[in-house]
């Protein structure tokens, strides 16, 4: 049996019987949701919306996914979060260390309280309070803070989403920040060209590889995940439309893109499309060579290993710094040749909004946040040309 109360102007209470309990008196289970004002004028609609919560509400409830609020732990409830949202919603390593920061230090705090009882000021005196879980007395830098965050809001986030929770006390919280961030670390235009020169006895590949980061600001997986099917040479273009991550238990995943930004088509030099062409013949040389050995008959990878196979996501990066080393190259990281890419074209005037869209960032915001020091110096080396332009002018009075 069930039914529906009206409790104050625009919330209802959803009453479902659940049989009875050993000493045989009947168990209810009631839920209060809110309704959207301008719901309550359509009667018709109303009586649709709240059946359809009560009937909702009746299958948990019976199925036995129900758990009353007051009785809903953090602990109980993040295993929903896991198996509801997060193994659905996030990438495989974005999930393994969200869990990780679950499992060391969010549920350490936190999972024995109710849910409804977790409030600002527990979330302030935890942030606070953070030390490190394995035993070393340095304290837990601003970043992993930062994460901790922002793995604890979305847990509270999907409580409030589902109604579990009215609102989620994370949010009134401020994000821990870190205000000692370092630039981002690059290459200037004559470390790019000594890069190219000392590269050229390294295998085809790797060199291509470099460049086309580079040259189009990619991720690592993005290049990892690029097929020849991607590449248009006739209108010089190449289309991001999967990557390769590392998922569960350290296995290489082929899966789509992030973000729906993330998908998307990047124009490319002419000197390098020439390049690209060049490789594509050596290519198929070697794969030509490899015969019967050449394993990968489903995926034409651009970068892949002697039998077609495509590399594992930490090879580029260990190639690289084995190379910078041997070459006494300066070292930054392999990731940071997206961001020379970026400070390249900022330094070539190039609108904000078209390098965000290159780098397929979800927001032009991300964009200014990060590049926010090279926008600055190009706007004031802006500045400084119009200079001329208005110390010549001369006094009309």
């Amino acid at each position: 049996m069930a039914s529906i109360e009206k409790r104050g102007d625009n919330s209802f209470r959803l009453i479902v019987e659940a049989g009875y309990d050993g000493n045989g008196k009947r168990k209810r289970r009631s839920k209060t949701i809110r309704v959207d004002p301008d719901l309550l004028k359509k009667t018709r609609k109303l009586n649709d919306y709240l059946n359809a919560e009560l009937y909702k509400f009746k299958t948990e409830v019976e199925s036995g996914e129900y758990i009353a609020p007051e009785k809903l732990t953090f602990a109980d409830f993040s295993v929903e979060w896991e198996k509801k949202y997060a193994k659905k919603e996030l990438g495989e390593q974005t999930l393994d260390t969200y869990l990780s920061y679950l499992k060391n230090h969010i549920l350490p705090t936190f999972g024995h309280m109710r849910l409804d009882q977790v409030k600002p000021i527990h979330i302030v005196n935890f942030l606070d309070g953070l030390k490190r879980t394995d035993g070393d007395e340095k304290a837990i830098s601003i970043s992993t803070i930062e994460y901790i965050y922002r793995v604890l809001r979305n847990v509270f986030q999907r409580a409030e989403d589902w109604k579990i929770l009215k609102e989620n006390p994370v949010a009134s919280v401020k994000r821990p920040k870190d205000r000692t961030k370092k630039k981002v670390d690059v290459y200037d235009e004559k470390e790019i060209t000594a890069l190219f020169e000392t590269a050229q006895d390294e295998p085809f590949h790797w060199r291509l590889f470099i460049t086309l980061a580079l040259a189009a600001g990619l991720r690592r997986g993005e290049l990892l995940g690029l097929e020849w099917m991607h590449v248009d040479f006739d209108n010089g273009t190449i289309h991001i439309d999967q990557v390769i991550s590392r998922g569960e238990k350290g296995r290489a995943v082929l899966k789509e893109p992030k973000s729906e930004t993330s998908k998307r088509l990047i124009s490319l030099p002419s000197s390098v499309l020439l390049e690209l062409k060049r490789y594509q013949l050596h290519w198929r040389k070697e794969k030509m060579k490899m015969g019967d050995l050449w394993d990968e008959k489903k995926h034409e990878f651009v970068f892949c290993n002697e039998n077609g196979k495509h590399f594992y996501p930490t090879t580029p990066t260990t190639w690289w710094r084995r190379f910078t080393t041997r070459v006494g190259v300066r070292y930054i990281r392999l990731h940071d040749l997206r961001h020379t890419s970026a400070t390249m074209l900022i330094n070539q005037g190039v609108h904000a909004k078209i390098i965000s869209e290159r780098l397929g960032h979800a927001d032009i915001r991300i964009t200014m946040d990060t590049y926010g020091h090279a926008l600055r110096s190009a706007d004031q080396e802006a500045a400084d040309k119009l200079n001329d332009l208005f110390s010549s002018k001369k006094d009309t009075i």
